[in-house]
């Protein structure tokens, strides 16, 4: 009876505690209405996956990317893993690239050099007039006996201009009978002459 009556005694100030405790707000709680907005400072962040390329030298033939002593560009990872160890290529230090732009314009120097020499004959060959071919006549007509070769212009080129010309170069049309051709020389790929030959009977 008397431990009954002492828990009766208790139950009161434990609901009290209770009910206080619900009462009362998380002091964590924020308000909802005057919150001002925050602004966050922006970031940049450098993209790490873009990869550098290096100039490189072919010291040999790549396929798909190059002929030996090509100048490229190429990724870092590409020469470091696969190019340099196999010694497919060879970095282009300062003093390489020095050396390939005064070969670059040794080599241009010398092309417009074969071009002028080229040029000159052509004005030898075109300012001859017209050369004269004697070939053995065919019968009554107009018709020779044979035809006019690359060889027989060579020689009549030389004979009467004192130049040289590579018979692969000389085009020749067909020739059959007597009478004025043009023939074709290509001394140089940008530098062609016309050179005028009559081919008389005999």
């Amino acid at each position: 009876m008397a431990n009954t009556m002492a828990s009766s005694a208790l139950l009161p100030s434990f609901e009290g505690l209770r009910a206080q405790s619900s009462c009362q707000k998380p002091a964590s709680s924020a308000p909802t209405t005057s919150a001002s907005p925050t602004h966050q400072p922006l970031s940049v962040v450098a993209d790490k996956r873009v990869q550098k390329r290096r100039q490189v030298i072919l010291t040999e033939d790549v396929e798909y990317l190059g002929k030996s002593g090509a100048l490229l560009a190429v990724k870092t990872g590409y020469f470091r893993n696969f190019l340099y160890p196999t010694g497919k290529a060879k970095l282009a230090t300062p003093e390489i690239l020095k050396a390939i732009r005064l070969e670059e314009v040794r080599k241009e120097e010398e092309r417009k050099a074969v071009k002028a020499e080229a040029e000159s004959v052509a004005r030898v060959l075109q300012n001859a007039g017209i050369l004269t071919l004697r070939r053995k006549r065919g019968g009554q007509g107009k018709q020779i006996f044979g035809s006019v070769t690359s060889q027989d212009i060579v020689d009549i080129i030389r004979a009467n201009t004192k130049q040289e010309v590579d018979k692969r170069d000389v085009t020749v049309p067909e020739v059959r009978e007597i009478g004025q051709y043009s023939v074709e020389i290509r001394l140089h790929p940008e530098v062609i002459a016309q050179v005028k030959i009559n081919v008389v009977g005999q």
